[in-house]
């Protein structure tokens, strides 16, 4: 959650209804200001300040107007939803899709040769380059060598998906995954990271993440937990920053709210003050604070930031107990801490973002943002020493998502609760030393759950993994899929004044779902 909603002089708010107490006065404005608005707003002071905000911002008092983007509809999905929560993991950094989960054994026979020397010299041809492409010169690392295999690979479930031996785990569930071999970005640099969650070039700035857009359509199932959670350290500022669980245009509310996972105090800036303040008093004082502000908020409806302000200060309060309980993972039986990893060094730290992600949806949280990876370019960013590098990174996350799924599905979770695994593009099948470069043209993601068919594959690459050649997808159809899944239509969900291009909303990739 954004520290701008939550100065230091007043960090703790209320959400929850108040304690069995005697309601404050109702405070009332003066003859000469009041307005119709300011009228019907003021006749419900009765109710605590506490549920005012909330009431008001949900019955749509403080709406000046209907089309106003922060409000947004909210209305329930547009079509039969399949999936009510999602968990969008992201590998920061660039995860090369020929050693995951389209594996290109051709790579093997040509190693050491150029792509000038192999029987694929066509591909340097200019005219097959994605004219989509933003600032990209591939020739300097499309002519040199071709490099083998960093790793092996083997089928896995009924469905034979051949799998990288980095991904065992997440192999041993293949078949509830639908794997998109097809996708392609519009950049060739990180902050392509921004694309990823957006679907804009990061030249064009801040736009509304795919979080964001479930958030202002969705809302949340709990009213003390956040509708949209970021856990894991995101992209760093070089990539895409903030903006990559930021709303954009839709309004502040809509924002990621980043928990610190392991922490002490997850949330430090809502947690209850010292000094021994009552939660009695605590929730007076913040009572009178719900009602000034819903009282500028009624006279301003067009400021976005108060409209946030005080939804965060309603919201912060009932998250003081509700989040240290959600991320209170000693709860767990030791056998489901051991399924994500948490026994053990290098999968404890990603295995508690997985088992966290469970714990926030199980409650209600509609979008969990799991990053990886994150800080500067990422992690994942191989230009050198590649096998050492997915090598590590893989043994990191292969099991936690693993557990995740199997945790999911033995709880009877995964088949409303969509899981999505990405990252911001491809590598080269060119060597770039001991390591290989940024590939746009050509990467995959999968999905699972949600109302997803599973043990299938869609799209394809050539067989260097150069291009998509075959139901080729921009990144915003993986978004339109997960909106469809959510019963929601992107089209639908369009900013009246905002202009929005065919490519950003995407569609959905039917032959997937089931």
């Amino acid at each position: 959650m954004n520290k701008e909603f939550f100065p230091a002089a007043m960090p703790h708010c209320s959400h929850a209804p108040m304690p069995p107490s005697s309601p404050a006065p109702p405070l009332r404005l003066s003859n000469w200001r009041r307005t119709r608005r300011s009228f019907l707003a003021d006749t419900g002071m009765g109710f605590t300040g506490l549920a005012l905000g909330a009431l008001l911002f949900k019955d749509g008092v403080i709406r000046a107007d209907e089309n106003a983007p922060s409000e947004g509809p909210k209305s329930g999905p547009h079509h039969p939803p399949k999936a009510k929560n999602v968990i969008w993991i992201f590998l920061c950094g660039g995860v090369s899709h020929m050693e995951s989960f389209d594996v290109k054994p051709e790579l093997n026979k040509y190693a050491g040769k150029s792509i000038e020397d192999s029987p694929y010299k066509s591909f340097l041809d200019p005219d097959r380059i994605n004219k989509n492409l933003v600032g990209i010169n591939p020739a300097h690392m499309q002519r040199k060598e071709l490099m083998g295999l960093q790793t092996g690979y083997r089928p896995y479930g009924q469905c034979g998906l051949e799998v990288g031996d980095w991904f065992t785990h997440i192999g041993s569930c293949a078949d509830d995954l639908a794997v998109v071999r097809s996708l392609w970005t519009i950049h060739n640099d990180h902050g392509t990271q921004l694309t990823w969650h957006t679907g804009r070039h990061p030249r064009e700035g801040a736009f509304p993440t795919i979080g964001s857009w479930i958030s202002y359509g969705l809302g949340s199932l709990n009213e003390n937990l956040p509708d949209y959670v970021v856990l894991g350290t995101p992209t760093g500022d070089c990539c895409g920053g903030e903006w990559t669980h930021g709303a954009g245009y839709l309004g502040p509310e809509y924002a990621g709210v980043r928990l610190d996972v392991g922490a002490k105090n997850p949330l430090p800036f809502v947690a209850p003050a010292d000094g021994g303040v009552l939660v009695e008093e605590q929730a007076a004082e913040f009572s009178l604070l719900g009602r000034l502000n819903t009282l500028a908020g009624i006279d301003y409806p067009d400021d976005a930031a108060l409209r946030a302000r005080i939804k965060s200060y309603e919201l912060a309060f009932g998250m003081q107990t509700a989040v240290p309980e959600t991320l209170d993972l000693a709860k767990e039986t030791a056998a489901t801490q051991q399924l994500y990893g948490l026994d053990s060094g290098p999968t404890q730290s990603f295995g508690k973002l997985c088992l966290s992600a469970r714990r926030l949806v199980e409650r209600g949280v509609r979008f969990v943002q799991v990053f990886h990876g994150g800080g500067g370019g990422g992690s994942w960013d191989a230009h050198s020493e590649i096998k050492s590098n997915h090598t590590n990174l893989a043994a990191q996350v292969d099991k936690p998502i693993a557990g995740l799924l199997t945790d999911l599905k033995r709880r009877g979770m995964l088949d409303e609760t969509l899981v999505v695994w990405g990252t911001e593009f491809g590598r080269t099948p060119a060597a770039q030393g001991t390591g290989r470069d940024h590939h746009p043209q050509a990467f995959c993601a999968w999905l699972a759950g949600g109302g997803i068919k599973g043990g299938v594959t869609h799209g394809t690459t050539d067989e260097l993994g150069f291009y998509s050649i075959e139901n080729p997808h921009y990144v915003t159809d993986i978004h339109a899929t997960v909106l469809h899944q959510l019963g929601l239509d992107p089209r639908r969900l369009e900013v009246p004044g905002r202009r929005r291009l065919e490519i950003d909303l995407g569609r959905p990739i039917v032959e997937i779902v089931a």
